[in-house]
């Protein structure tokens, strides 16, 4: 009983610390350990078809709500597209410049290190059977038919219905399913960490702590200049902001949940001040298409495993693979372990190492709490941000 009240992110602990004993003291054994990151990594791969089918989807029946709301709306898809590249950059330049993935060596596929031209890649973009897609897991074909296939879905209205609801529905067992999956996270973490000692050595040590810091330092960085600059922007008062902000920032850091923080949220942007019309409109859309701190992980992540595999990506690579994550960071709020099945997808489609996908996840309890409170601070800020900028709604109590 008392080993059912360990949680994941506990038993993850406590295998990255049997993982090191046994990467160090028994290197030989360890480098066997590779079959239990394989079948973790396999099934993780076999849910990334039906999770973006069911998200993209299911969004179509929000979308048709949501386009009723007009310029409210539109004026706030445009700020989180902005604020969530942002965090890519960020993410991904933050990666390049510390460079924590030179301490590992794992080998990629042939095709990621050969640059194909920019037209094969827009080219493979389009499937010939969406069903040949899922069955590889190709990430751009998958997103691109069933973004499609979502707008066909708003564009007919009613008549839509039952395919929403069969996307919703989908996308709730992909949820439980993926649940099941994780309860093997620990045990491949514990592979995983082995293995890449016994691979690696301690420098794999020096290039997670790397990545950890490199982690919190960005995603403060992007607070400040993004968040700040945005509070700027819109003349709203800092120290006025941060005063409602840090109830919600707080339980979303502790919790490392940005749903758990939502109700808080709710409260304090109304007492804030924010009117009660663009809280109930921005809110729920930021919930889906602003998860700046998850954008700004994706990115390092992407880069990590490229370092890991001693790849110069080009520049059309780069734009693909910042793209690819503009789209699949969509709609994933709720998820458990959302970065690593859109990671997954990623490394499979760009022939990424795919053995980077255990590593991350040993570090990402360090990493979640901030990850997290980004995500939290984002959705707070953008009501008053949209407010102030939504000409019906800039209102006297969002000034000092």
């Amino acid at each position: 009983m008392a080993l059912r009240r360990i949680s994941l992110a506990s038993w993850v602990l406590i295998a990255i610390a049997a993982g090191l004993f046994v990467g160090f003291v028994f290197p030989d054994a360890a480098r066997h350990f590779e079959i239990a990151t394989s079948i973790f990594l396999r099934l993780i791969r076999s849910v990334i078809a039906p999770v973006l089918f069911g998200v993209l989807v299911s969004a179509a029946g929000r979308a048709r709500s949501a386009n009723e709301f007009g310029s409210l709306a539109l004026r706030a898809v445009i700020y989180f597209e902005l604020v969530t590249a942002s965090a890519l950059l960020i993410g991904w330049v933050a990666v390049a410049i510390a460079k924590p993935g030179s301490s590992f060596h794992y080998v990629a596929s042939a095709a990621a290190a050969t640059a194909p031209p920019v037209t094969d890649l827009i080219t493979a973009a389009f499937p010939t059977s969406i069903l040949d897609a899922m069955a590889r897991g190709d990430i751009l074909q998958i997103v691109l038919f069933t973004s499609l296939f979502a707008a066909a879905c708003t564009a007919i209205g009613e008549r839509s219905r039952a395919v929403t609801r069969f996307a919703e529905a989908l996308t709730a067992v992909s949820f439980q399913y993926t649940r099941y999956i994780m309860y093997l996270a620990p045990l491949a973490v514990f592979a995983s960490i082995a293995n890449t000692l016994a691979q690696n050595g301690a420098t794999a040590l020096g290039g997670l702590a790397n990545f950890v810091v490199t982690a919190w330092m960005a995603q403060v960085f992007f607070a400040l200049l993004v968040f700040g600059g945005s509070l700027w922007f819109a003349r709203i008062p800092l120290l006025r902001f941060l005063e409602h902000a840090e109830a919600p920032v707080l339980v979303g850091f502790a919790t490392t949940s940005s749903a758990a923080a939502l109700p808080q949220t709710l409260e304090s942007l109304q007492a804030m001040g924010v009117p009660p019309r663009v809280v109930g409109i921005v809110t729920p859309l930021s919930l889906s298409l602003n998860m700046t701190g998850s954008c700004v992980h994706l990115a390092m992540g992407a880069m990590f495993a490229a370092q890991t595999a001693g790849l110069a990506l080009t520049l059309p690579q780069q734009l693909a693979i910042l793209g690819v994550l503009k789209l699949t960071s969509k709609g994933v709020a709720g998820i458990p372990r959302a970065n690593l099945v859109i990671l997954s997808g990623l490394f499979a489609t760009f022939h990424l190492p795919a053995e980077v996908l255990p590593v991350l996840l040993g570090v990402d309890a360090l990493i979640d709490p901030v990850r997290t409170s980004v995500n939290v601070l984002g959705h707070f800020v953008a009501a008053p941000v949209i407010a102030r900028l939504d000409r019906g709604s800039a209102s006297a109590p969002l000034s000092a």
